[in-house]
């Protein structure tokens, strides 16, 4: 009798090479749904965010050259990647200070704007973070757990060609929007519906973050205010004084009526996310004993700070996902989308949370929306946590046997 041969490496391929919730959330959620097993973590560049509770990351190609030709499987592990493009992904790679500079000078010159993004992410992809076998050979299996792209109808052809292709090779297609789901069946792609990796957070870490909760700016926060507070984040799209006043006038309203802190927190400082002189500004606006800016960027400490909160308020999706799994009313930010832009969030929300109950509002509508979701019933959103979970592992069972 032989000993069976050692399961092949999973490569779990995302963009937690850059500093976001979700992102940095997901590798750690495939990595405890599937335990034993030789994991090796991938992105576009080589990075180490293990400061701040994430990944030592390398770059994709550099992975598939040490493993050798066929002798790895590949998990997309979750996020809005099917609409991320080749600009985007390198933009978000730049070191901050770095970022008005070179978008400014680049975006004049369209040749040299194509030959720095192949240099800094070492492909020619449009899409960059939809790994495609006719563009890398070497996998085994390709499976894609809980990935969105509500964008892609409105992506330039060359692009959107591109991702359907990628799909179209994949052994498992789990997609976490309906919207998104609807524009592969469109296409002929077969894909299932599958909620997002983060609504496991708590069920697979609920204790560690517990952890968290009684140590360092955490417990600041909660010592601070006694009576709860709630959890504001908003991304830089919001970062105009108009946008900032209006912002601040309706938090002021919603945390008075109900006796509540305010905690404006970033949940990720990749470029196009959020900003601490922003949240700064909009903290200059409110009432100075009302509210605190926390400055932690550690994954633990952000999913510790929203499981403390009594409800979240932002525009972060991950930010709303990681509420709904510890059973806490949530109220999203909508996006100024030009020209009727399709939303994440909210594709995501109608999906997944219970009818009548999404509540994605418009800037004016915060202090109302934040009354609504504070009322909702709290036995409701612990069984619409637990669903979720449910939800998520009969998917990932089906990831499973893809693998195998």
């Amino acid at each position: 009798m032989t000993d069976a041969a050692p399961a092949r490496p999973i490569i779990l391929f995302g963009a937690f090479d850059r500093h976001n919730l979700g992102d940095l959330l997901f590798p750690h959620i495939a990595a405890a749904l599937l335990p034993g097993r030789d994991l090796v973590p991938a992105g576009l560049a080589r990075r180490d965010l293990r400061p701040h509770g994430g990944h030592d990351v390398r770059p994709l190609p550099e992975v598939l050259a040490a493993l050798g030709p066929g002798s790895a499987a590949l998990i997309h592990v979750g996020g809005e990647i099917l609409t991320c493009s080749a600009w985007q992904a390198a933009v978000m790679l730049l070191p901050p200070p770095q970022i008005q500079a070179t978008v400014a000078y680049l975006e004049a010159r369209p040749q040299e704007r194509l030959d720095w993004i192949r240099r800094t992410l070492g492909t020619s992809a449009r899409a960059p973070y939809v790994a495609s076998r006719q563009r890398l050979p070497g996998f085994d299996r390709v499976v894609h757990a809980g990935v969105g792209g509500v964008g892609l109808a409105a992506c330039a052809a060359p692009m959107r060609n591109e991702v359907l292709s990628a799909l179209r090779a994949a052994d498992h297609l789990g997609v976490r929007d309906r919207l998104t789901l609807a524009q592969l069946v469109q296409a002929g792609i077969p894909a299932h519906l599958i909620p997002d990796p983060a609504v496991m957070v708590a069920d697979l870490f609920g204790k560690r973050i517990d952890g968290r909760s009684s140590q360092g700016e955490v417990a600041a926060m909660q010592r601070t205010f006694p009576g709860g507070y709630l959890a504001v984040q908003f991304s830089t799209v919001f970062g105009d004084d108009a946008s900032l006043r209006r912002l601040a006038a309706q938090i002021e309203c919603a945390a008075a009526a109900r006796q509540l802190g305010v905690v404006l927190f970033r949940a990720g400082a990749a470029p196009w996310h959020d900003d601490l002189g922003t949240l700064q500004r909009l903290a200059a606006r409110l009432p100075s004993g009302s509210v605190r800016v926390f400055s932690s960027l550690d994954l633990w400490d952000l999913c510790a700070l929203i499981a403390g909160c009594r409800g979240y308020c932002g525009s972060s999706l991950h930010g709303r996902i990681v509420a709904t799994a510890f059973a806490l009313p949530r109220l999203s930010l909508r996006l100024p989308a030009p020209g009727g832009a399709a939303d994440k969030v909210a594709a995501y929300a109608e999906t997944w949370d219970d009818p009548g109950g999404h509540f994605v509002v418009d800037l004016d509508d915060v202090a109302e929306g934040i009354g609504r979701a504070l009322a909702a019933d709290p036995e409701r959103l612990r069984r619409r946590a637990a669903a979720l979970v449910d939800a998520y592992r009969l998917g990932f069972e089906a990831i499973r046997r893809a693998l195998a």
